[in-house]
């Protein structure tokens, strides 16, 4: 298949050889009687059209291939952590571009509610902002890199979405992550206390920022996972939860800071 750039979304030659390293190889049978046979470029790069503008899979470009083949390798690498470990790989290499160890010993977690365009699972109601979808949980680093993600439904607690935010960033191994900046949400014993039990092997701490005054103001360190949010949003994907699985909902985030840090390292 042409390696030409049929829209802005696809990756340049310089973003794919950042990337193809990364990305498992195709099955060489799969493509189908009278299809070409598929190109890992070109998956993700149909992948990126869907994330990018917000289309339904059904609506992916021609030029791409199979929209139900492109889709099934986003929810194939998905299952196997492909577009986790991937961007764990690019964010690792994008802090050490910037003369930085590889995994950072501060960071920044907040959520996000937003409405659900589907009737799928895990779909709930945040009284607070008046909104019936999902909440974005993440973690970032100094820099806003994604650490890592967790969906849940609207009304899931903040404090239950740091604890699985956590459980999963430290599943991986010791990481080198002490102090978390947070906001009032985060607060009570009961989330102190598994801290605390967490801190004797990680040495973690959470240290709370609060708003220094009414309406809109710069918050001291959590600006910089607000700033994160609204990269998001300048993909279309996530002006709404469109997918059914929570998990798809984790991976199209996680894909969103694949395209940013390619676009830095490139």
């Amino acid at each position: 298949m042409s390696t030409d750039r049929y829209y802005p979304t696809d990756l340049t030659e310089e973003q794919w050889q950042v990337i193809a390293p990364l990305l498992p190889q195709p099955k060489k049978r799969e493509g189908g009687p009278g299809r070409p046979p598929c190109h890992p470029r070109w998956i993700v790069n149909g992948i990126l059209y869907v994330n990018k503008t917000g289309c339904q899979w059904r609506m992916v470009p021609k030029e791409y291939g199979c929209w139900n083949t492109i889709f099934d390798y986003f929810n194939r690498w998905q299952k196997q952590g492909v577009w986790s470990e991937v961007m764990e790989q690019l964010r690792q290499q994008e802090r050490q571009r910037q003369g930085r160890l590889a995994e950072p010993s501060a960071g920044c977690a907040d959520s996000q509610s937003v409405k659900a365009a589907t009737q799928g699972n895990s779909i709930g109601y945040d009284g607070g902002k008046q909104v019936k979808g999902r909440k974005r949980h993440v973690l970032v680093d100094t820099l806003g890199l994604i650490l890592a993600v967790v969906v849940t439904a609207a009304n899931g607690d903040d404090r239950q979405g740091l604890k699985a935010l956590l459980s999963c960033y430290f599943a991986k191994g010791v990481k080198r992550l002490r102090k978390i900046w947070v906001d009032g949400n985060y607060s009570g014993s009961p989330l102190q206390n598994w801290v605390a039990r967490l801190k004797k092997t990680h040495k973690l701490k959470l240290e709370r920022v609060e708003k220094t005054g009414p309406g809109f103001n710069l918050v001291k360190r959590r600006w910089v996972v607000e700033r994160t949010f609204s990269w998001l949003f300048n993909y279309r994907r996530h002006s709404k939860d469109y997918e059914r699985l929570t998990q798809n909902s984790e991976a199209m985030i996680q894909i969103s800071m694949i395209h940013l840090l390619l676009k830095r390292l490139a």
